[in-house]
């Protein structure tokens, strides 16, 4: 493995410890828990999507007329990974986009949608993401890792972005979704299925393959440049620690409900 991967995978173990042992998880064991859970959550499965486009955008060409672009390998990577969260099979083999897929695992469960279903309203109708969160009534701690995303994505730098998507979802979503499957202790699973078949997929997918491309895309964007990699470190540290903050907050409002 590149000796720079090496490095900032020794520096984020802590983090990425802390997140994978979340006191979160074990929270989890009623109806109710998860549907808080979701209902907050969602927001970073939202926006997750938008690193995802940001990179396309910098990576492959989507202007017209089409140029040929600089790194095919990453065009292919990047596009593979939109063809998988765009529009992926769910659980009953249907199309859908990993979000819609989210939203059909909150129905399933009876969560409410209406705080982002708000939220997509008002970007529709060009709303700020910055405005908008403004106007919405959740923890502070989603809308400082929602305006972390969007703050990264306005920097236009690629190893910036793509820091935040692998180091801060990609390279750890597998460890954290496997976490709440193995340890929430949920009333009955056979009420969750939209849900696990959501954390089983992205457990599959990246875990098995976009999480070890992702590492490659790194490799690529920064190579050799010593200042870019110690960017992508902090930007990797701080990504970590707004999701343990997230979780945290999440925790919190599980445990004053209840």
């Amino acid at each position: 493995m590149n000796s720079y991967i090496v490095h900032i995978e020794k520096e984020l173990s802590d983090l990425r410890n802390e997140l994978k042992n979340h006191s979160l998880y074990k929270k989890l064991s009623t109806l109710g828990d998860v549907q808080l859970f979701m209902e907050l959550h969602v927001f970073a499965v939202w926006d997750f999507m938008s690193l995802l486009k940001s990179l396309q955008i910098n990576l492959t060409c989507v202007s017209i007329p089409w140029t040929p672009i600089e790194n095919a390998e990453l065009a292919r990577f990047i596009n593979e990974i939109v063809i998988a969260e765009e529009s992926d099979y769910d659980v009953n083999g249907v199309i859908k986009s990993h979000f819609e897929m989210y939203l059909t695992a909150m129905c399933e469960v009876n969560a409410d949608p209406s705080k982002i279903n708000d939220f997509i309203k008002m970007i529709q109708a060009n709303v700020s993401v910055e405005k908008a969160l403004e106007n919405l009534k959740v923890p502070i701690e989603v809308k400082e890792f929602l305006n972390f995303t969007f703050d990264i994505i306005k920097t236009n730098k690629s190893h910036l972005i793509a820091s935040s998507f692998t180091f801060g979802r990609e390279d750890v979503i597998p460890d954290m979704f496997i976490s709440i499957i193995d340890k929430a202790s949920l009333e009955n699973s056979k009420s969750y299925n939209s849900f696990t078949y959501y954390l089983n997929r992205h457990i599959e997918l990246d875990g098995d393959e976009h999480g070890p491309l992702s590492l490659k895309m790194m490799e690529e964007l920064c190579g050799g440049d010593t200042q870019k990699w110690k960017e992508v470190l902090e930007t990797a540290k701080k990504a970590l620690q707004l999701r343990i903050n997230l979780w945290s907050s999440i925790e919190r409002q599980i445990m004053n409900r209840n």
